[in-house]
C-alpha cells in the first residue's frame, strides 16, 4: 500500500471538457463555471462555449461537439423545446448535463409564487439599468486619473483616491459595470494630496492603500513594460514607503474609509466599496476594509 500524499502536496493537473451552452451571450454561464471550477485545486477546464443557441440546427451542432469531446454540459437554455433537445441528446451520449440556474430559479419561483419568463436574454434588455451602466462607464472614463473639477466630481457616487498603481482605474471601470458612477484621483507627491476632495458632499471618498514592497514590484513591472527602466523615486523603496505613509495619514486625517488592495483583486476591492456604499446609505460607514 503506497503512502498517502501529504496534504497540500503538488500533483498533476486534471483536465476536463466543459461545454457551456447558452441562448444568450453566455456571460452568466461562463462566470458561474469559472467560480465553481476555481473551488477545485489542480483542476483545469477546457471550455467549449456556445452562445446564442436558438435553433434546432444550432443545437444539433452543439451535440456534435459534445460527442467529439466528452465532458460536462452546463446550460442556461430557456426555450423548453431546445432544452429538451439538449437534455435528450446528452442522455443518449451518457453525458452529465446541468441547468446552471435551475436551483436558484426554482427556489425563487416557490418563494414568489410567480410564473417563469421564457424570454431569451431577459437580463440583457435595453432597460433603465442598461443605460445607467453605460452612463456610469462614460462618467468613469471622463473622470479618470484626476480629470474633472471638484464641482464635476459631485456627480460621482464614489471617488477613489490613492498613490499611483493602486488599481484605481480598473476598479472604477468594474464599478461602472455595476451602475456605480466612480471617479479617481491620484496622489502625486508635490502636486496632488486630495485636498480638493475634502469639501465634496455627494460622493463617498475612499482611500486605497497598498504595501510599499508590493507597490515597488508593480511599478517596476509597469516601467519594464514601457521599456523605461531608469531609476527614479517612482520605484525607489524608501521614497515609495514615504509616499504610502503620507497617503495613509492623509486618509486618516480626513476621515476617509480605506481599503488595503495589497492582496485584493479588482473584484474584491469593488465588492468592499459596494459594501461601504451600502453602509453609507444606512449611516454606518466604517473606517477600513
Amino acid at each position: 500500500m503506497s503512502p498517502a500524499r501529504p496534504a497540500g502536496a503538488s500533483r498533476l493537473a486534471t483536465y476536463f471538457h466543459v461545454h457551456l451552452v447558452s441562448d444568450s451571450t453566455g456571460e452568466t454561464l461562463n462566470a458561474m463555471a469559472k467560480a465553481v471550477t476555481a473551488r477545485f485545486d489542480g483542476v483545469i477546464p477546457i471550455e467549449h462555449i456556445y452562445a446564442l443557441v436558438r435553433s434546432d440546427k444550432q443545437m444539433d451542432r452543439v451535440l456534435g461537439e459534445v460527442a467529439a469531446a466528452p465532458g460536462v454540459v452546463l446550460h442556461t437554455i430557456v426555450d423548453r423545446e431546445l432544452r429538451a433537445q439538449l437534455e435528450e441528446g446528452c442522455r443518449a451520449l451518457d453525458m452529465p448535463h446541468i441547468g446552471a440556474l435551475d436551483p436558484l430559479v426554482g427556489a425563487l419561483s416557490r418563494y414568489l409564487g410567480a410564473a417563469l419568463s421564457t424570454r431569451v436574454g431577459a437580463q440583457h434588455t435595453l432597460d433603465h439599468d442598461y443605460f445607467n451602466r453605460i452612463s456610469a462607464l462614460d462618467y468613469a472614463m471622463a473622470h479618470d486619473d484626476g480629470q474633472g473639477t471638484a464641482e464635476q466630481l459631485e456627480g460621482a457616487d464614489v471617488v477613489l483616491v490613492g498613490v499611483s498603481r493602486t488599481s484605481k482605474t480598473p476598479t472604477c471601470i468594474y464599478l461602472a459595470h455595476r451602475g456605480v458612477r466612480a471617479a479617481n484621483v491620484p496622489l502625486v507627491p508635490g502636486q496632488e494630496d486630495g485636498e480638493r476632495l475634502v469639501g465634496l458632499k455627494n460622493p463617498l471618498v475612499v482611500g486605497l492603500t497598498v504595501s510599499p514592497d508590493r507597490l515597488v514590484q508593480i511599478r517596476r513591472n509597469r516601467l519594464e513594460g514601457l521599456n523605461a527602466t531608469h531609476a527614479s523615486a517612482y520605484v525607489e523603496p524608501d521614497a515609495v514607503r514615504d509616499e504610502t505613509i503620507k497617503a495613509k495619514r492623509a486618509f486618516e486625517r480626513r476621515g476617509w474609509p480605506t481599503i488595503d488592495v495589497t492582496r485584493r483583486s479588482v473584484e474584491e476591492t469593488a465588492a468592499a466599496i459596494l459594501n461601504l456604499l451600502t453602509e453609507r446609505r444606512s449611516h454606518r460607514v466604517g473606517a477600513s476594509w
